[in-house]
């Protein structure tokens, strides 16, 4: 059993205090990572602030799913490790194109292209981001060449296979049947797991988010963590916190606009990050239930 104490990058003011997590207070950051960055600022928030840190932490609590492209910074940390797959719940793919640097729809692309990253899956798609009208801009070097898994519902990713990635996209029913496959797959070759979970993959009943969401239960997430028990655990990060983003840059209130992030109401906040306060606390008592990997 893990008994690393998760660890809180206080960006946003999104996460509520959990049972021995430390918390690294970082408002200075907020305005520069969130929502997108260059990549040279992705690079030195993982010089200056997380260097400080061992590479092997316990689960690291991100803030709004607006920072998830900070799982890239971590996952550069584990350079020196064998070869482990990453595992990602996300209702995105995060594989998007984005040409001004590093965004939080855009990092798995860089994720796949780690030599420490043996393949990159992400479960519980239902964006329209992978069906056809977001085609082209969808990463494909990942996907034509083995290397991303796209596990999705409610998409029609047919698209993909006119185009020779159609073994790329495993599109199911239902999330019982999706992780059912999961789960048949992982069992023929148990491999060490970095664990990623962005909370907009579950059902607003579950937790509300500040992008659209997905459809998976509590359960269903905890059956994603059961499933990697034999190869363990080098690492896990979650995100998908609710927080209010006033963006200093006009730039990003433009591209916010554009993603259509829903409004969040200020009276319902506190409620909703209490909810997510509890989750956060499942999620972690599973994640300390496996082992680490070797």
């Amino acid at each position: 059993m893990s008994t690393r104490a998760p660890l809180i990058l206080d960006l946003d003011g999104g996460v509520l205090p959990l049972p021995q997590a430390h918390t690294l207070a970082l408002p200075h950051w907020h305005d520069r990572l969130r929502f997108a960055c260059g990549h040279a600022t992705l690079a030195r928030f993982g010089e200056d602030v997380l260097s400080t840190w061992p590479a092997h932490t316990g689960t690291v609590l991100l803030g709004s799913g607006d920072f998830h492209h900070l799982s890239l910074a971590l996952l550069r940390r584990l350079y020196a490790r064998p070869p482990f797959q990453l595992v990602v719940l996300d209702n995105h793919p995060d594989n998007m194109r984005f040409p001004f640097g590093m965004h939080c729809g855009s990092w798995v692309n860089a994720a796949a292209a780690l030599p420490q990253v043996s393949h990159v899956h992400v479960l519980g798609i239902t964006s329209p981001d992978i069906a056809l009208r977001h085609a082209w801009e969808n990463h494909w070097t990942p996907l034509w060449r083995g290397r991303l898994t796209y596990w999705c519902m409610d998409v029609d990713v047919g698209w993909a296979h006119a185009l020779g990635m159609g073994g790329a996209f495993r599109r199911f029913a239902h999330p019982q049947a999706l992780l059912a496959a999961f789960a048949a797959e992982q069992a023929t070759a148990p491999q060490p797991t970095y664990l990623s979970i962005d909370k907009d993959v579950f059902a607003e009943d579950v937790a509300r988010s500040n992008w659209d969401q997905g459809c998976f239960q509590l359960g269903d997430a905890l059956t994603v963590i059961d499933t990697l028990r034999a190869g363990g655990l080098v690492g896990s990060d979650i995100t998908g916190e609710v927080s209010l983003a006033r963006y200093r840059s006009r730039f990003k209130r433009w591209l916010s606009a554009l993603d259509g992030q829903p409004r969040i109401d200020p009276d319902e906040l506190p409620g909703w990050q209490r909810r997510h306060q509890q989750l956060n606390a499942e999620l972690l008592a599973a994640l300390a239930d496996l082992p680490a990997a070797d």
